[in-house]
């Protein structure tokens, strides 16, 4: 049995990451390629106008790939003997451009057309994750969560930075370079760049949280000086929803995020619809800043989902 190579590290022996192909290099710079990492083939004619907008993006993605996955170029005039080979065997060569996938010497995958660098970017992942890897970016942003986790803000903020410098359209690692910066105290920074992004990404969910986590730092910090106006005013008067709301902005600001939650919910309960369901919207702003998975969120969830379907 031939050794299996892990895809998480780069290929062996200096061997070219992106090459042209022919009938002659097919077996060893495919087939044989394959058993190491997954390979890709991308079939193309010198008068094919989209295969030019192709495989510059292939390119550009397999380069970022770092010997994780190779690229072999084969044009079809130049290689019509292989290329009826291949089409005996069911491969639909027909037109192109057509870019099919390799693994342990087996075809794992294929697309044709002209797909745009992000659709690229999510076949070559999976094709990876098939083959036990992933893309150096995503070892990179786990390296940079791990980091922010363990509360090493400069070197979570050197690593999503380095990421955003390979990827400026990467959602995560600029809503993680964001998140550093707040909780390094730089809501400024933060601020910029979040403003910054890319317009393809500005409503991307991780861009979004951050954006209402600022924004719910900056209410918060107004609400917290007058905390004990919203407590007596509330023990004053428990249906007073504007006051509860408040106190809950206050008190997320606090980083007391179970408490914030609960006043809301208590809100809700008393008069769900006050307000055009103000109290639910808010709770809905600090599960966006808070995140899906964050623990104040999974349960406030529930929680809220009780109340609405009870």
């Amino acid at each position: 049995m031939d050794t299996i190579l892990d895809p998480n590290h780069p290929s062996p022996g200096g061997a070219d990451i992106i090459k042209d192909g022919d009938a002659k290099t097919f077996m060893q710079d495919v087939v044989n390629a394959s058993r190491e990492v997954p390979v890709l083939v991308d079939f193309w004619a010198t008068w094919c106008g989209p295969c030019k907008q192709l495989t510059p993006a292939l390119e550009k993605v397999v380069a970022a790939a770092q010997g994780r996955v190779r690229l072999v170029k084969i044009d079809i005039d130049q290689n019509r003997a292989l290329v009826q080979q291949l089409s005996q065997m069911g491969l639909p060569l027909q037109s192109v451009p057509t870019v099919v996938a390799f693994w342990q010497g087996q075809i794992a995958d294929l697309f044709q057309g002209a797909l745009p660098e992000s659709e690229l970017k999510r076949f070559i992942e999976t094709l990876l994750k098939l083959a036990g890897g992933q893309m150096p970016s995503a070892d990179l942003l786990a390296e940079a969560r791990q980091a922010a986790e363990q509360g090493d803000h400069e070197t979570s903020l050197q690593l999503f930075a380095a990421l955003m410098q390979q990827e400026p359209e990467n959602a995560e690692a600029v809503a993680g370079l964001a998140r550093t910066l707040m909780a390094m105290g730089e809501e400024e920074r933060a601020l910029e760049v979040i403003e910054a992004v890319p317009q393809k990404i500005r409503d991307h969910a991780e861009v979004a949280g951050v954006r209402s986590a600022l924004e719910l730092a900056a209410e918060g910090r107004k609400a917290r000086a007058r905390l004990a106006e919203f407590e007596s005013r509330l023990a004053a008067d428990p249906n007073d929803h504007a006051a509860r709301i408040e106190l809950s902005v206050a008190l997320n600001a606090m980083d007391q995020r179970s408490e914030a939650a609960q006043a809301l919910l208590d809100a809700i309960k008393r008069d769900r619809s006050w307000n055009e369901d103000a109290a639910r919207k808010q709770l809905l702003k600090f599960f966006e800043a808070w995140g899906p998975t964050d623990p104040a969120t999974v349960k406030a969830r529930r929680g809220l989902s009780t109340l609405l379907f009870s």
